[in-house]
């Protein structure tokens, strides 16, 4: 039988410190060793841009040829080859159409990271865990109603095998996004969640993204497929996915959400992005729209379906998520997150703006007819509660009564960063043999939510 691993002269055209062998050395007992299928989209190399003691540094790739897997591989080189904490990855590439079999077939690995075609995600989850393979899986983990009975049955399948299944959730570990619903568990600061209404959420996040952006210090080469959203899925059913999960991992901490009955949808819209062909060329490097796109180009310009937003109601509180997609950031500028949660007592506002130069702020705003002494009083004595566990936590009084929350720069580590964090809460749960009980139930709700989301602004 004969392997097509890619040959190490091969990847010298890639750099010098990603390599492959053939053999395979039994791991210690426990360790985790990790299987890369199919690397579409960087956060699948962002995974790795740090190392993790119990992993062995031997990672197995199966993807086929081509641009993806060789983007993914110039990536870890790069992580090896950094002056400063360099990895040691050791990449052991399998490419051939045959990709999916193999892996399946070999499991050299224990853990298999996907991170890319999200048309095909769903799939490739449920041959994993049906293999007794554990997955972390990018976000989205489905992109319509069918992935999303699929994705149900997934969770069980996983449950079955003793094996877990869990999405990256980054956003959780933002500073900002942390300290907002730390002071919405303070009832004397933030009072009781107030229930909202359908034009005025209690509860609102939004982000704004872009197509043409660096990643660890380089700019981003996207495939064509990223704009087909047949194969990436619409804006509403993907970077939606983050903005939902936080409404209920900030407002309903450790609960148990059931979508069949804790959730209502009320509305959700969609509409197009414009890249002309000189944003497309210079963002996935070809010199013309690959057939695939050819339905989605008017004029000779490409129309992303990458916006999206929904109104639903969850536990009887009523939230509004939206995300929109630009070509690129102003001077200065990334993607940006804005974020709302309405107390009986106070709102709690994240800002990423110009004035906040494209950084989050946390803001706390006294609702009308609060005494502002008072209140003064009551927020500096519960600010030790913050400071118990963020050390360093400020504050600083605004005009108009509004507090600004003050956060020491060593907080603020990067998006980037937040891949190694999600992953290593994954890894203890792993070596813990599960999840927490709320996780697999509430990753259902979500895409629950933003599938079905999605029917209903097409329906429209």
């Amino acid at each position: 039988m004969r392997y097509n691993y890619l040959s190490i002269a091969g990847l010298f055209l890639l750099g010098a410190s990603c390599t492959t062998r053939t053999g395979q050395t039994a791991a210690p007992q426990g360790e985790i060793k990790l299987i890369t299928l199919d690397p579409g989209h960087f956060h699948a190399a962002l995974v790795q841009k740090v190392s993790y003691p119990q992993v062995s540094n031997d990672v197995y790739v199966y993807a086929p040829k081509g641009d993806d897997v060789e983007e993914h591989l110039k990536k870890i080189n790069a992580y090896n080859a950094r002056a400063e904490s360099p990895t040691q990855w050791f990449e052991v590439i399998y490419a051939g159409p045959d990709y999916l079999e193999r892996m399946l077939e070999e499991k050299r690995g224990n853990v298999v990271v996907t991170a890319g075609n999200n048309g095909k995600k769903t799939a490739y989850i449920q041959r994993a865990v049906a293999a007794g393979l554990h997955v972390l899986a990018d976000k989205p983990m489905a992109i319509r109603v069918a992935d999303f009975e699929q994705l149900k049955a997934c969770f069980e399948t996983a449950r079955q095998n003793g094996v877990l299944l869990y999405d990256i959730m980054t956003e959780r570990f933002e500073i900002t996004t942390l300290l907002q619903k730390e002071f919405s568990l303070i009832p004397a600061v933030y009072g009781v969640q107030q229930p909202g209404t359908p034009d005025d959420p209690a509860i609102t996040k939004a982000s704004v993204h872009h197509f043409f952006k660096t990643v660890s210090g380089n700019p981003l080469k996207r495939p064509a497929w990223f704009f087909d959203t047949e194969q990436q899925g619409e804006g509403i059913v993907d970077v939606t996915t983050h903005l939902v999960d936080l409404v209920q991992w900030a407002c309903f901490p450790n609960q148990i959400i059931d979508y069949r009955t804790d959730i209502a949808l009320i509305d959700a819209n969609r509409w197009t992005t414009a890249l002309s062909l000189a944003q497309f060329r210079e963002v996935t490097g070809l010199e013309s729209y690959p057939e695939d796109l050819r339905k989605d180009v008017r004029k000779d310009t490409l129309h992303v379906y990458a916006n999206g937003n929904i109104t639903y109601r969850i536990k009887g509180v009523h939230a509004g998520v939206s995300v929109i997609w630009n070509y690129t950031y102003p001077e200065g500028g990334g993607d940006t997150h804005y974020s709302v949660m309405k107390g009986s007592k106070a709102h709690l506002i994240i800002e990423q703006g110009e004035e906040q130069h494209y950084k989050p702020v946390l803001y706390i705003k006294p609702v009308p007819g609060t005494d502002p002494e008072v209140y003064e009083q009551t927020l500096s004595a519960s600010l030790k509660l913050i400071t118990d566990k963020y050390p360093g936590i400020g504050l600083r009084k605004l005009p108009d009564d509004v507090w600004q929350v003050n956060v020491p720069a060593a907080y603020h580590n990067g998006h980037e960063a937040h891949f190694g964090q999600v992953t290593e809460n994954f890894l203890r749960y792993v070596q813990e043999g599960a999840l927490p009980e709320w996780e697999a139930p509430n990753m259902i709700a979500k895409y629950y939510v933003t599938t079905h989301a999605l029917e209903l602004a097409k329906r429209k």
